[in-house]
């Protein structure tokens, strides 16, 4: 069967759109070299006709200056028509990676959105609100327990408040009576001796010895105050 229908031929890929721009580029490129060779030939055949006088001579430079300068003209519209070729396949290919962006994007997308929505089955609204209110409750415990922890032994809970609040405002009111001379309230100040004396009502201690009266006898003194009598000394 292969010798009679022979054998089908594997057909050669199509060339890319890269491969097709750097042909086509590599072309134009010859073409300009072209050009530019043309250019120094009739750079050339300018000067030979200025130094020429005009007849015959003068004549025969300016045909072949004509005839490069058509050449040129030929080859420039080729390099044209190959550059708006080389600008065609740019847009293509401009445009054709636009597409593949665009397939990559939306690829990456919905692997993206598929683990998006693996990854919210496992996370709840109702669980994240139990979460914060279980952690509500939990701040709440332990403030109590910090509460309880602080609180002082010393203080007795039965006291009067209307009390103490009263004895605030004696304090209040002492400090505002500050002396002038030291700045000193007057509870901070030390506590007077109270003066005996002032409060007994005694008379003052004599200061000398005091006489008896006229008439009276030393002897007679003691014997109403109830002294011993002292004996006295014989005279001699």
């Amino acid at each position: 069967m292969k010798r009679v229908f022979g054998v089908k031929k594997n057909k050669e890929p199509p060339p890319s759109i890269q491969d097709a721009s750097d042909r086509i580029t590599k072309r134009g490129d010859t073409v300009d070299d072209k050009i530019k060779k043309l250019d120094a030939e009739l750079s050339r055949y300018k000067e030979q006709i200025k130094k020429t006088r005009p007849g015959p001579a003068q004549e025969a430079i300016k045909a072949r200056a004509m005839r490069v300068l058509k050449q040129k003209r030929m080859y420039e519209g080729q390099r044209d028509m190959l550059y708006n070729q080389t600008f065609n396949l740019d847009q293509v290919q401009f445009a054709s990676e636009g597409i593949k962006d665009a397939q990559q994007t939306m690829s990456a997308l919905k692997s993206a959105n598929k683990e998006l929505k693996g990854m919210m089955k496992t996370v709840k609204i109702q669980d994240i609100d139990n979460l914060q209110d279980e952690m509500m409750d939990l701040m709440d415990v332990s403030n109590e327990i910090q509460e309880t922890l602080g609180r002082s032994y010393n203080v007795p809970d039965d006291i009067d408040e209307d009390e103490l609040m009263g004895e605030l405002d004696a304090l209040e009111l002492d400090m505002g009576n500050e002396t002038e001379a030291d700045g000193v309230p007057s509870y901070l100040q030390p506590d007077k001796e109270p003066d005996l004396e002032a409060e007994l009502n005694l008379p003052p201690a004599p200061t000398g010895q005091t006489a008896g009266p006229p008439g009276r006898s030393n002897a007679q003194t003691e014997d109403e105050l109830g002294l011993p009598a002292v004996p006295r000394a014989s005279i001699r």
